[in-house]
């Protein structure tokens, strides 16, 4: 089948911002009294959904579900975020403006990520990509985060239904860009190829992607072509 539309993840994707991620939430989950080393983090956690992982670690420590608390833990996180980032704005990856502009002519566009709307909106804005993608599906939209795959099936449905309408969208036509194992697993549940970029994680902890590669640096359309055609 011929490739028809990107999906990207966005944190560790587009922006380079896991850092800030990871040491806000640690801080909000400090304040309710857990702990979250660095290991954990990267070795357990990245790619799923905060809700998820502040369900765990609440459910772990105290041996039942809080709901309150995590949604607690979840607001705190977004707010130390976005103060974070008021003074530093996370950067682009190198090569992604040039990349995303470039498949933008071909394709239809998507961000599929845990992270919160404001926060892509934000890292996004100003930039010559903020208004290329036909579909973001952010954390607010799906009750079930990464590995589950029902986001990428959401952002398949929403670019099926965005004007101009494309003759149907197939999952087996989809590509989706990932630096997670959560991610990954994700993608792959929901029928589609994917390209794991090592941007968080060593090559040889993302086998599970069809493709590997160190970055988007120098990944011309007709390149990612032949690696679609050949995954």
């Amino acid at each position: 089948m011929p490739l028809r539309a990107i999906i990207f993840d966005f944190n560790g994707v587009i922006a380079d911002d896991e850092t800030q991620h990871f040491l806000t939430f640690q801080q909000a989950l400090r304040e309710h009294g857990l702990t979250l080393t660095k290991d954990e983090y990267y070795g357990t956690y990245l790619g799923m959904d905060e809700r998820q992982c502040a369900d765990a670690l609440v459910g772990s420590a105290i041996g039942a579900r809080d709901p309150a608390r995590v949604q607690a833990i979840v607001d705190r996180k977004a707010a130390l975020f976005t103060a974070n980032t008021a003074t530093h704005k996370p950067q682009l990856f190198p090569g992604v403006v040039e990349f995303v502009s470039q498949v933008r002519m071909r394709y239809r566009l998507a961000i599929a990520t845990g992270g919160r709307r404001e926060q892509i909106e934000f890292a996004l804005r100003g930039t010559r990509i903020e208004q290329s993608f036909d579909v973001i599906v952010s954390a607010e939209d799906t009750p079930m985060g990464k590995p589950d795959p029902a986001i990428y099936h959401r952002a398949l449905k929403l670019l099926n239904r965005a004007e101009p309408r494309p003759p149907l969208i197939r999952a087996a036509e989809c590509l989706v860009i990932e630096d997670s194992r959560a991610g990954i697993r994700a993608a792959v549940a929901a029928g589609m190829k994917v390209i794991g970029v090592s941007t968080t994680y060593p090559p040889e902890q993302l086998i599970e992607a069809h493709v590997v590669l160190p970055d988007l640096q120098r990944i011309s359309p007709d390149h990612l072509e032949r690696l679609f055609s050949t995954a």
